[in-house]
């Protein structure tokens, strides 16, 4: 067997030249996803925030519990048997986008679900889908049905009697014109589909309702629509109302009584109780915009109310099954709209919940049962509105941007659509791990940048829609609005250009240094006291109204006109180098990349030099090296021009040339690309589809979804103490990969070799409080990182049997002997931070004493100090070291502590005695009840060794628990303790000395040695 040294960690990880110019070339290297499967990411929430609900389906049975079904705009599908105390993500482990239009369930047949990806809503965060999939089991397997390129769906129906027929209204591409759009249709249950309704390649289906009187009778709302990163057009002729009455064979277009002219978006519902009565919420011009109205099926329609809130986000009208004149419309910015008059009188329904609300479902058998969705999560009612319960248990937050403050634990921040800015610890001390209540708000708005200062963790910049910067004082969260003005007074009626996302920098190198961008970079060095315009206009200076979409000009009176896109020819990123200050990039929606080395004195345009890249083409982020004073990433988002390839690139000479590093990503919207701050190989991209790696600079890429759904990742960001990897999901929150050590040691060299130690990382020992509190079922929780030390080493092939692993401290004694799985790949043992269980695993039973209900005696926690691992895996030996510092919260002098565990120790030693006696003590029942088998006698010795095995496990006991008391505070034991421990020995002395008696006598004479008591180190 031979002996491997552990490597430094950095002695092989820098490849890359030191030179600025050029890097050392290389084979790619790609990591096959399944050895890294032991790595786990931690889902930290927060769950109180919501997150955009685009659709319900409530699957009913007779004598069972309903199962709600919940489509999110970018998270899956969620699915609940007892009514939203808990859910389970039942979409997260398919191949597809994470977006869902709809979902829903065959009315003949409770277990056929089924879902179209790529919500709705037209917005400009909207993410897309890639067709419709079906599940025969109730959403536990699904299969991909087709029309993948539809991009959106909006509504599914099902024939109420034949599940195998299926009606899909498809929108089509938002960002672009495409011939897979409209109504399909399926008569054997997704195996062929036919158009049967399409009306041209700018305008799909957004939504279709089914008479359930007569299935062949369908309505369906056509949508004519198209948005790109400059505008959005919402309408056109193709928009409109068709009815079929033979099944989608043929259609016709309804007009009596409805808005003449361009329409925009259409929803759609009918009375169940009489399919006759139609309603229609429609976009329109003018006054003609608003609720319409059929008794006789759709051949004439009358305007009840002109109310349409945002109609290309909204369009979403719901009537009563019960009652006629009761109407729902969403897209109230306090509740929702409810009309008790048929639609004629709404009233704005102040809903205590989140409102801007897409998704209504009403009980068809108890109407008083409403269930709701939007923005803000689910809300369920029982009394028709009244009142609602917010399920608070969906971790679907949909974060933009992050940041991590170095606080310990450090607080993860971070802006979300329509929920302003929260923060989440990333640990508790609490062992119940992190709840909803850990959580805070500390921004309004759409939230997006939040710039903690690491000198100062109360001081925040945050950022809202368009430029809108505060800074926030956590600790009064008090707030000064701190956007800066164009330099010069700008006429009435102008407005300077930001994006809705706008960037904003803290220095690296002095954190009341900002940045900001509206079309021109913004310095302060006063933490946004005062600022200065430290550039020209950084982007292309695009006048949108020259621009086209669906072939024409976007019209001065176009529906919905640039929706959510008040401006264009802004800037997305900026980056400033952490090796120099003076190297400013910055990228812009209009695909304009500019670098300046000298504070913003002279800037560059390097757009030009980089290869392969469409006009046009939205820059997501720009990231200058810490590693190399040349280097740069930059990251291209061409989804706005309906472009779904990869752009990633890397320049070594301050932008004067780029190379394309997207070789094995997923065609997606790139959103972030990262540096680790150690290993210059080690890079992150966050893309639509979740999260890839590379360990050799770019070469190649493996995904690092692990246990994380494919959501889209738009942040990341290293820890740069903890070295954790934190990504913001769009649809799923906060994750986190505690401690990637592992990933900064697995470089191609490792990959190549047979076996490696990953050099481990701190261990500390953290007071943990196992709070007295019951919380039912309902409460989100979150884990903790794992307590203590993780161990772990790389196999590249399977190793024959267990892995050992051993820890010693700095003398050589051994504390700790583990077992680890020999599988090929990345593996991992946790070490508890305590020496060995006093009591071996086959000497434990149900009368053992416990640290907890069930749970045996555990050895004492190891001091502060440097420990040795060795690892004997594949026939070599790999040794560690492993730092174990205490608790940081805690002033424990050094020789308290040691006196302390010498107590511990003591304990330790007469827990090990008394493990010793019971073995010894049952050994002599066996052979005493022997005994009484072969002369069918009565032995009074068994009931003294009865007794004395009851007087150790009361010893143990006591001993236990003095143990956990002691070692419960961080500080010297009280007198009383002390004395305690005395009584204890002296217990256990006579207890051993009794049972050694025993042993010495015949018929149960043994041979084995008398047990010695141990000293007592005081």
């Amino acid at each position: 067997m031979r002996t491997i040294r552990l490597l430094s960690s950095l002695s092989f990880l820098v490849v890359w030249t030191t030179s600025a110019t050029r890097t050392v070339a290389q084979a790619p290297t790609v990591v096959d996803p399944s050895l890294l499967s032991s790595a786990r990411w931690r889902s930290i929430g927060p769950a109180n925030t919501g997150g955009r609900v685009d659709d319900f389906a409530v699957a009913r049975v007779p004598g069972a519990p309903d199962a709600i079904y919940v489509a999110t705009a970018s998270g899956g599908v969620f699915k609940s048997t007892n009514q939203g105390t808990t859910w389970t993500p039942v979409f997260d482990r398919v191949d597809a986008m994470m977006s869902i239009g709809d979902v829903t369930v065959a009315p003949s047949n409770a277990s056929t679900v089924w879902v179209g990806t790529g919500e709705a809503n037209n917005r400009q965060s909207s993410s897309w889908g890639d067709g419709v999939y079906k599940s025969i089991d109730g959403g536990r397997v699904w299969k991909a049905m087709g029309l993948k390129d539809t991009r959106h769906i909006g509504r599914i129906v099902i024939h109420p009697a034949n599940p195998d027929v299926v009606y899909v209204a498809a929108v089509g591409h938002l960002w672009g014109s495409n011939p897979e759009r409209g109504v399909f249709k399926t008569i054997d249950g997704g195996q062929h589909w036919n158009t049967v309704l399409f009306v041209d390649e700018h305008t799909g289906a957004t939504d279709i309702v089914m008479d359930p009187q007569d299935p062949e009778t369908l309505y369906a709302a056509t949508y004519q629509r198209q948005r790109k990163a400059w505008g959005f057009n919402g309408g056109g002729a193709g928009s409109g109302i068709y009815r079929t009455r033979d099944g989608g064979t043929t259609w016709t277009k309804l007009v009596n009584g409805l808005p003449h002219g361009d329409k925009g978006r259409i929803g759609l519902d009918l009375f169940y109780a009489d399919p006759r009565v139609v309603y229609a919420v429609v976009e329109a011009a003018g006054r003609e915009s608003g609720v319409y109205r059929s008794m006789d099926r759709g051949d004439t329609w009358e305007q009840t109310s002109t109310l349409n809130p945002r109609p290309m986000y909204y369009s979403q009208i719901r009537l009563d099954p019960k009652d006629r004149n009761r109407v729902y419309l969403l897209g109230s910015n306090r509740g929702f709209y409810v009309s008790d008059d048929g639609g004629r009188e709404f009233r704005d329904v102040f809903s205590t919940v989140h409102s801007e609300d897409h998704a209504l479902w009403v009980d068809p058998d108890d109407t008083n049962h409403l269930i709701v969705g939007g923005d803000g999560g689910v809300s369920i009612s029982w009394d028709r509105g009244v009142t609602w319960l917010f399920r608070d248990n969906l971790p679907i937050g949909q974060f933009y941007e992050i940041a991590a403050d170095m606080e310990d634990p450090y607080t993860v921040c971070g802006g979300l659509q329509d929920n302003g800015h929260w923060c989440i610890p990333s640990a508790t001390r609490l062992r119940s791990g992190i709840s909803n209540r850990d959580g805070y708000n500390i921004g309004s708005g759409d939230g997006f940048y939040a710039r903690i200062d690491p000198t100062d963790p109360h001081t925040v910049v945050v950022e809202s829609q368009e430029g809108r910067a505060n800074r926030v004082n956590l600790a009064t969260l008090e707030r000064q609005a701190i956007a800066p003005v164009s330099p010069e007074r700008l006429k009435k009626g102008e407005r300077e250009r930001w994006n809705w996302n706008t960037p904003i920098v803290m220095s690296s190198s002095d954190p009341k240094v900002l940045y900001m961008g509206s079309n021109i970079v913004f310095r302060s060095a006063d933490r946004g006291v005062t600022w200065r315009a430290i550039s020209p206009d950084l982007t292309a200076d695009v006048d949108r109204e020259t621009l086209t979409m669906m072939g024409a000009a976007v019209p001065e009176r176009a529906l919905s006109r640039h929706d959510g896109q008040s401006s264009f020819s802004t800037l997305t990123a900026i980056a400033e180098s952490p090796l120099d200050a003076k190297v400013l990039y910055t990228g812009s929606d209009d695909g304009q990349i500019y670098v300046t080395r000298n504070a913003g004195q002279k800037w560059s345009n390097v757009t030009g030099r980089v290869p392969g890249l469409p006009p046009r083409t939205y820059v997501s982020s720009v990231l200058a090296s810490r590693h190399a004073a040349g280097r740069a990433y930059a990251t291209f988002d061409g989804h706005y021009n309906d472009d779904y390839r990869t752009y990633v690139y890397v320049s070594d000479d301050f932008g004067q040339t780029w190379r394309s590093i997207a070789a094995g990503l997923p065609e997606a919207s790139m959103h972030k690309v990262r540096e680790h701050a150690r290993n210059a190989r080690l890079l992150f991209v966050g893309h639509e589809r979740g999260l890839h790696v590379s360990i050799d600079g770019g070469a190649a890429w493996s995904p690092l979804a692990l246990n994380m759904p494919g959501v889209p990742v738009d942040d990341l960001l290293v820890h740069p103490r903890d070295n954790d990897l934190v990504v913001g999901t769009h649809g799923r929150g906060i994750w986190i990969l505690d401690d990637i050590a592992w990933l900064e040691a697995l470089t191609p060299e490792v990959v190549r070799g047979d076996v490696f130690l990953v050099p481990p990382g701190r261990a500390r020992l953290l007071g943990i409080y196992s709070p007295q509190a019951w919380y039912g079922a309902g409460q989100f929780f979150a884990p903790n990182p794992e307590f203590g030390a993780g161990i772990r080493y790389y196999l590249r092939e399977a190793s024959r049997g267990d892995v050992e692993i051993l820890v010693s401290d700095a003398t050589g004694q051994a504390m700790r002997t583990l077992r680890g799985s020999g599988r090929a790949g990345l593996n991992q043992v946790s070490w508890d931070l305590r020496m060995e269980p006093p009591i071996a695993d086959g000497a434990r039973d149900n009368a053992a004493p416990a640290a907890g209900p069930g749970v045996p005696p555990q050895g004492p926690l190891v001091v502060p100090g440097t420990y040795t691992v060795t690892v004997r895996a594949g026939g070599q030996t790999l040794n560690g070291a492993i730092r174990v510092d205490g608790d940081p919260r805690v002033t424990f002098p050094d020789a308290d502590r040691k006196a302390r565990q010498g107590a511990l120790l003591d304990l330790y030693d007469l827990q090990k005695t008394l493990a010793a006696s019971r073995t010894a003590s049952r050994f002599a029942m066996t052979r005493l009840d022997a005994l009484k088998r072969a002369d069918n006698s009565e032995n009074n010795l068994q009931t003294r060794v009865n007794q004395l095995q009851a007087e150790i496990t009361a010893e143990l006991n006591t001993a236990s628990a003095l143990s956990r008391a002691i070692e419960g505070y961080s500080g010297l034991p009280t007198t009383d303790q002390r004395r305690q421990i005395d009584w204890v020995f002296q217990d256990v002395s006579t207890t051993v000395e009794m049972l050694n008696a025993l042993l010495r006598n015949d018929p149960i004479r043994t041979a084995q040695s008398p047990i010695a008591m141990p000293p007592q180190r005081r």
